[in-house]
């Protein structure tokens, strides 16, 4: 496959012959199963990037093979950049009105309900109350390193 190394081709393959052996070792992967594939391959897809690459079905309605697979790793590969803290800096940042490096705990509940995978009033109800930024003015830089702090000691457990 253009633009992938062999030893990425190997490391997907493995992924995907896990997965296939919990798919009845047939050699096809269950559609529905295909977004959490690519996260154990390493990438970090939204559902809307999974759906543009063909990647989020029914259970049962299609079945891929590694080689259709491998396409849409790649597709989705080159359009899922994982975000970076610099990036959620300068959406925060451009609700930070005074340039004060805080926003209260309801622009952040905006912030978390209206971009990209968008989350639910309850989802980020529980951020917030997690790291204890209910109410009141929240130091947004702080708030972002706690969350990706979190989710990248998530990843390593």
């Amino acid at each position: 496959m253009a633009n992938l190394s062999k030893a990425e081709v190997d490391s997907v393959r493995e992924v995907f012959e896990v997965f296939d052996f919990w798919d009845g070792h047939d050699g096809m992967v269950d559609a529905s199963r295909v977004p959490d594939l690519l996260r154990c391959t390493g990438l970090s897809p939204t559902n809307a990037c999974c759906l543009k690459n063909g990647a989020l079905a029914e259970a049962g309605e299609y079945q891929y093979t590694f080689e259709e697979f491998l396409s849409v790793y790649q597709a989705t590969k080159y359009d899922s950049a994982p975000p970076n803290k610099d990036m959620f800096i300068q959406v925060f940042k451009s609700y930070d009105r005074e340039s004060q490096g805080v926003l209260s705990a309801a622009q952040i509940r905006h912030i978390l309900e209206s971009f990209g995978e968008r989350l639910t009033e309850e989802e980020s109800d529980k951020i917030l109350e997690l790291m204890g930024c209910q109410q009141g003015n929240v130091k947004y830089e702080e708030f972002i390193n706690a969350i990706l702090e979190e989710s990248e000691s998530a990843l390593s457990d």
